[in-house]
C-alpha cells in the first residue's frame, strides 16, 4: 500500500496548515474531508471570517466540517462517515480520544519544533526568543497528553542571527509540508518506527512553549541587548514586541517594534535611553549594548521604517523607553 491509497482527513486552521493540505492535493493524495475552526467575527468591524484552511478547501470543493465541540455526536457521526484510514493534524485544536483514535491507522500531528523541545502553543516564538540556533518540524502520533506522542520523523533547519519568527514560520511551513508527505507514505508502507519522547534528551528550560500574552511582549530594557534583540525577533511580526515612550509632561506613547540591529558594547547610558541623529537612526540603550530600531509602528499609525518615523516624530531623544 502507498500513501496515495489512503483515505485522509485533514485537520487544521491557519496558513501554516494550508501548505501541507495543498501539498497532499498537488501530489495526488486522497483527502476525503477537512476539519477546521468555525467561522467567527474578527477585526474592528467584527465581520465573519473563515479560516485559511476553509477558504482553501472550499475552493477545491472538499467536504468541510466546522464543529464547535469536537465531542458533539453529530460531528462524530459525520467524521465516521468519511471512512478515513488516517488523520493528519497541522495547527489545530487538542483532539479528544474519540476523534484521534477513530481511523484504523490513527492520527499524526505536525508540530513546529524538534520535540520534545517546545511543547505547546508558541514553539517558533520561544525558540527565537531563547536564542536557539536551530529549529525544525516533527511528526508524531497523537496521544492524550498534548505534544507527547511517539515521534515519527523530524527535519531540522538553522535559525540565522537576525531571522524573525515570521520568516521562520514561512520556512517551516514548506519544510513541514514535505515532512507530512514523507510521514503519510511511511505509515502506509509500514516503514515508520515511532520513538517514545521519554527516550530522548529533554532540556527542562526548553520543554514548554506556552501561549504568549500582551504583557509577555513588553520590552524590558534592563536586560542585555542580545536578549532583547531575540525577543523582538521572536515576536515579529506577531504578536509584536512593544514598549512605551515617556517624556516629562507628556502622555505615554505605545510603540511596536518589528526589527532591530544589535550593537553589543559597554556604555554609560541608563537602560531605555534613546539616542538619535533625528535623520537615519534611533537606538535604545540596554545592558551591554544598544538596539537600533529599523522597523516600527506607533499606536494608531501604520508600520514604517525608521527614517520615515523620524521625519514625523521630532525630538525623539526627549523620550525614554519604559
Amino acid at each position: 500500500m502507498t500513501g496515495k491509497d489512503l483515505r485522509i482527513v485533514f485537520m487544521g486552521t491557519p496558513d501554516f496548515a494550508v501548505a501541507s493540505l495543498s501539498s497532499l492535493l498537488e501530489n495526488g493524495y486522497q483527502v476525503v474531508g477537512v476539519v477546521t475552526a468555525p467561522d467567527k467575527p474578527a477585526g474592528r468591524g467584527q465581520k465573519i471570517q473563515q479560516s485559511a484552511v476553509k477558504i482553501f478547501a472550499a475552493a477545491r470543493q472538499l467536504p468541510v466540517l466546522q464543529p464547535e465541540k469536537l465531542k458533539d455526536e453529530s460531528f462524530i457521526a459525520e467524521l465516521k462517515s468519511l471512512r478515513a484510514d488516517l488523520q493528519v493534524v497541522v495547527a489545530f485544536r487538542m483532539l479528544p480520544e474519540v476523534v484521534w483514535k477513530m481511523p484504523p491507522m490513527g492520527t499524526f500531528n505536525l508540530h513546529g519544533s524538534l520535540l520534545p523541545r517546545y511543547r505547546g502553543a508558541a514553539p517558533l516564538n520561544w525558540a527565537i526568543m531563547n536564542g536557539d540556533t536551530e529549529s525544525g518540524v516533527t511528526t508524531f502520533l497523537l496521544k492524550q497528553e498534548i505534544d507527547t506522542g511517539n515521534i515519527l520523523f523530524f527535519e531540522k533547519v538553522k535559525i540565522t542571527a537576525d531571522q524573525t519568527v515570521g520568516e521562520l514560520h514561512d520556512q517551516l511551513m514548506e519544510t513541514g509540508a514535505k515532512l507530512v508527505l514523507k510521514t503519510v507514505d511511511a505509515l502506509a508502507e509500514g516503514s515508520a518506527t515511532p520513538i517514545a519522547q521519554d527516550k530522548l534528551e529533554i532540556d527542562p528550560d526548553r520543554l514548554h512553549a506556552p501561549k504568549i500574552f500582551k504583557e509577555d511582549c513588553r520590552m524590558n530594557w534592563q536586560l542585555d541587548a542580545k536578549s532583547n534583540h531575540n525577543r523582538i525577533r521572536g515576536l515579529s511580526p506577531y504578536p509584536t514586541a512593544w514598549t512605551e515612550l515617556s517624556a516629562p509632561s507628556k502622555e505615554h506613547i505605545t510603540l511596536k517594534i518589528f526589527r532591530t540591529t544589535l550593537e553589543q558594547c559597554s556604555h554609560q547610558h541608563a537602560p531605555g535611553t534613546i539616542l538619535s541623529d533625528q535623520k537615519k537612526y534611533a537606538k535604545i540603550a540596554c545592558a551591554n549594548g544598544y538596539l537600533s530600531i529599523t522597523d516600527l509602528q506607533l499606536s494608531g499609525k501604520k508600520r514604517m521604517g525608521i527614517e520615515e518615523f523620524l521625519r514625523g516624530f521630532p525630538n525623539i531623544q526627549a523620550y525614554k523607553a519604559v
